[in-house]
């Protein structure tokens, strides 16, 4: 069997809809007799009859109706192509898949992308969004399996580029209660006597606050183990245990509950997000408009 032509099964899947040679030339723009000989090709290709000549219109054949399934699905691909193809010159479509740490998650990470996608200029781009722990986001970088992470600016992002994002600063969260409520700011090594409610163990949190534990020689105390930082303070406002948590995801919580929430003294609690990708120059054009508009909003709008 020779090619088929997508010209001619465009014309084919016309006559089928319009039951006539005569209206799928004029939707079509074209001769009713040119119709009429490209069908006979087709027909001559395929090597069976197609259409069946009434005396008000035409009707496709069991063959025809075959045939006209599969120029549909076809001629719908081809349209896609065409549609994906044009918008990606023009940088205004694609699929962008992000891994992200739960800090980023919870703070404003999703109002960012909120406001990103109602650009107009990007009303066709998706964006996935999976939280993982930052040495997750940064393997997932690596191995091409998202274009995009935000993490921790701490992690190890050699080999990735990056781009400064937002930051935010690690508290303590205690019930209103609680002795550590009582204080305006606090050193981490201060509160290492209470018990504490606490993330998975490789969560990046969790690991800073680990290893300012070891430096002061000793541990932490954990009553309560958790997987998010929501969880976290539903113990905390329960006056089970404190928490550390980024101030930017505990103030909305502190508003509405008997919760306190007194910032870390300590330099480390002062972090920074960084976005990494494996290269800048061979992003798709949707995730560069991403990274772009993040990176200006960690300049634009840092966080207190």
């Amino acid at each position: 069997m020779r090619d088929l032509d997508l010209q001619t099964l465009r014309l084919f899947a016309a006559v089928c809809e319009q039951r006539s040679i005569a209206r799928a030339a004029e939707q079509e723009s074209i001769v009713g007799s040119a119709i009429s000989k490209r069908l006979a090709q087709l027909e001559d290709t395929v090597g069976t009859p197609l259409l069946l000549r009434k005396r008000r219109g035409v009707v496709p054949t069991p063959a025809g109706e075959t045939l006209l399934e599969h120029a549909r699905t076809m001629l719908a691909s081809v349209g896609q192509i065409e549609r994906d193809m044009a918008a990606y010159a023009t940088g205004t479509r694609g699929h962008v898949r992000m891994l992200v740490t739960a800090s980023v998650m919870a703070e404003s990470l999703a109002d960012d992308v909120a406001a990103f996608l109602q650009d107009p200029a990007h009303r066709n781009i998706q964006i996935s969004l999976e939280e993982r722990v930052s040495p997750d986001v940064v393997q997932g970088v690596r191995d091409g399996s998202a274009s995009i992470g935000i993490c921790w600016d701490a992690a190890d992002l050699s080999g990735l580029e990056t781009s400064a994002y937002r930051s935010d600063h690690l508290a303590v969260v205690a019930h209103e209660s609680h002795p550590v409520a009582q204080l305006q700011s606090v050193r981490f090594a201060d509160v290492l006597e209470h018990e504490f409610v606490s993330m998975p163990a490789l969560s990046a949190v969790q690991v800073l606050l680990a290893r300012a534990a070891a430096v002061e020689g000793k541990m932490l105390a954990h009553r309560v183990l958790v997987s998010n930082f929501d969880a976290a303070l539903r113990v905390v406002r329960a006056n089970l245990a404190i928490s550390v948590v980024p101030r930017e995801v505990a103030q909305p919580f502190a508003q509405l509950a008997p919760v306190r929430i007194v910032p870390l003294s300590d330099p480390w609690a002062q972090r920074r997000f960084a976005i990494c990708y494996r290269s800048a120059s061979a992003l798709p054009p949707a995730a560069q408009l991403l990274v772009g508009y993040l990176a200006r909003q960690g300049h634009l709008l840092p966080a207190p």
